[in-house]
């Protein structure tokens, strides 16, 4: 079998990695006619961060995106990724979440599960791939393809040969960050072809311009299944261009015989799609050879400068980058691939902010310093390890072992709301997002005032003029408002161009950045109507960056001492847990669950 076989990535990964994970749905559906039309080898459309999205900003059933798709798509086999034990999540969840996940995912329509775990600990692998075969779909085995001292072909080759023994309909080398040159993808992809009797299929990013010769040295070496995006939505930190790979192989042995005109013609759609979107996207999403060195994927970098953004420390962004390769190598060189890259870019931010490296250390990273992730690739630091957990002990056997059964009692605490077993899987995968979005859907607010605004949009201006000038600290600047949250949102978000650079901010209303008259800034982030004291005295408790209260853990009158759990907050998706800087006495608390809290808040006194 010569034919090359197409995977395209346009329904998930192009827009997680370009978009910030922004489509809607309702952008997808004109043109599954003609994505169907095509014969691809699949479409890859759900798992990821897609989930996550669209119940955290887009207010849709990620479940109902997957139905209409299926329906939409009839010819077409679906595919997803899957995070092995963390299934869409940033835990691991009991064997019994993960078989019940993959069985109505397979039920809702998808054909073929592509399955990895961060650290390539394969313990982490057996149930997915065990409910996926149950089911009757493709059981795909990933390996997330990394560099480090302790990461080698031979090393990749063996667990590919586990994959195959575990059940697994094929092996993916799962270049998440574009690290493959054409040499070293030669060399994989032939050692991996010699040694297994299932097919290989490549999957990389474009983010250091050199995934279109990976394919080709791939394809040369055996492989036969390829993943491209349309044109429109690849290259950075998206994937090679499907026409163009299509071009590639066209009259060679290798040809897909995929019609290249038809495919030029959903690429003109998608064009046209990608403008609605541009608010997402971010200057970090093209073209950068540092990925060799800092390995970020490329879904996490769109994300990645999203979050700085709305915590006001995009500046921050490239000492990031530099920070993640030296707290990747404290942590043992896991390979950066959802959930390790969060816990270590989100880590490295913390360290970046802070007054010294470790001063937080976030909840995720103790756990994964425990062992409740997997085994590390390599050993981790010592002394990293001791300031975060202490003398704790570090678990050996597979994570999900020490999990009791968990779907009763999720059923029972989402009852009310709940009306499948699908929604308590959205519950399950994301609490507080799930319980709220579940909650919306009952209470019939998940309308047009509940969107998370798509850039562009103009509904809900109520000013007669979206242009003017501003004078700022002697500078004069151009400002045009492209954009609006809904009047009925408690903070709205408005898309401004400023000299022509797309920015956004955080205002109570438009009026006030009119009546500012440029003079004042916007508040960003901070809480509505926050009045909490600024953090001037060592008994104040505060924050290395701006974030979510998600518990609180004291209250006034309790004794406290210094290093003892105050709060926990959430930002950029993790958890991270605040400790009193003294010995005291808690004096005043001034906030509770779900407040926004920025650094330099007081948010609790000792005293």
């Amino acid at each position: 079998m010569s034919k090359v076989h197409i995977t395209d990535t346009v329904l998930r990964d192009a827009h997680q990695s370009l978009l910030a994970t922004r489509m809607r749905t309702e952008d997808m559906l004109p043109i599954c006619d003609k994505l169907d039309a095509i014969g691809y080898w699949s479409l890859e459309m759900w798992g990821g961060a897609t989930f996550d999205a669209c119940i955290r900003f887009l207010k849709e059933d990620p479940w109902e995106r997957l139905r209409q798709l299926r329906k939409a798509l009839p010819n077409t086999q679906l595919q997803m990724l899957l995070r092995g034990q963390n299934l869409l999540g940033y835990r691991h969840y009991s064997d019994d979440v993960v078989r019940a996940f993959v069985e109505r995912a397979a039920a809702n329509g998808i054909d073929v599960f592509r399955i990895f775990d961060a650290l390539n600990d394969v313990r982490n692998l057996q149930v997915s791939i065990e409910a996926v075969k149950k089911a009757g779909k493709h059981a795909q085995g990933a390996i997330c393809y990394t560099i480090s001292p302790v990461h080698s072909t031979a090393q990749f080759v063996d667990m590919a040969r586990i994959l195959q023994d575990m059940g697994c309909d094929s092996v993916a080398i799962k270049d998440m960050a574009g690290l493959l040159t054409p040499s070293a993808s030669a060399e994989l992809v032939k050692a991996l072809v010699d040694a297994l009797d299932v097919p290989v299929h490549l999957h990389s990013h474009s983010t250091a311009g050199l995934a279109s010769m990976c394919q080709l040295k791939a394809v040369e070496n055996g492989c036969r299944h390829i993943d491209t995006a349309i044109s429109s939505l690849s290259g950075g930190t998206s994937h090679p261009p499907t026409e163009s790979m299509v071009a590639a192989f066209r009259n060679t042995e290798y040809d897909s015989k995929l019609n290249l005109s038809a495919l030029q013609e959903i690429g003109f759609y998608f064009f046209e799609v990608r403008k609605k979107y541009h608010q997402f996207e971010s200057e970090f999403t093209g073209l950068d050879t540092r990925v060799q060195s800092n390995q970020v994927p490329g879904g996490m970098i769109s994300n990645l400068a999203n979050q700085l953004r709305e915590q006001g420390a995009l500046e921050h962004m490239n000492a990031v980058l530099e920070e993640i390769p030296r707290v990747r190598a404290d942590l043992g060189y896991p390979p950066l691939v959802t959930p390790t890259s969060q816990i270590v870019g989100t880590q490295a931010l913390l360290n970046v902010l802070s007054e010294s490296r470790y001063q937080t250390i976030t909840n995720e990273v103790k756990l994964y310093l425990q062992g409740k992730y997997g085994k590390p690739p390599a050993e981790v630091n010592a002394s990293v390890r001791q300031q975060a957990i202490g003398n704790e002990d570090v678990i050996t056997c597979r994570p999900a072992d020490l999990l009791k059964p968990e779907m009763d009692r999720l059923r029972n605490e989402i009852s009310e709301l709940a009306e499948t077993d699908e929604d308590v899987l959205t519950y399950a995968m994301f609490p507080d997002i799930g319980r709220e979005f579940l909650q919306q859907r009952r209470d019939g607010t998940l309308t047009p005032e509940a969107l998370e605004p798509l850039p562009g949009d103009t509904q809900d201006y109520c000013v007669a003029a979206t242009e003017f000038n501003v004078s700022l600290h002697g500078e004069n600047y151009h400002i045009k408002v492209t954009g609006t949250g809904h009047k009925m949102q408690e903070k709205r978000a408005f898309y401004i161009n400023v000299d022509g650079t797309p920015e956004e901010v955080i205002v109570e209303s438009l009026d006030q950045v009119v009546t500012n008259g440029g003079t004042e800034p916007p508040t960003t982030g901070s809480a509505k109507g926050s009045s909490r004291p600024k953090a001037t005295a060592p008994g104040h408790v505060t924050t290395s960056m701006p974030g979510i209260i998600v518990e609180v853990l004291v209250k006034e009158g309790d004794s406290v001492a210094a290093g003892d759990p105050i709060l926990i907050t959430e930002a950029m998706k993790m958890e991270t847990e605040v400790q009193a800087p003294i010995t005291g006495t808690v004096k005043a608390v001034h906030v509770q669950k779900g407040d926004s809290v920025n650094p330099d808040e007081a948010l609790v006194e000792i005293e």
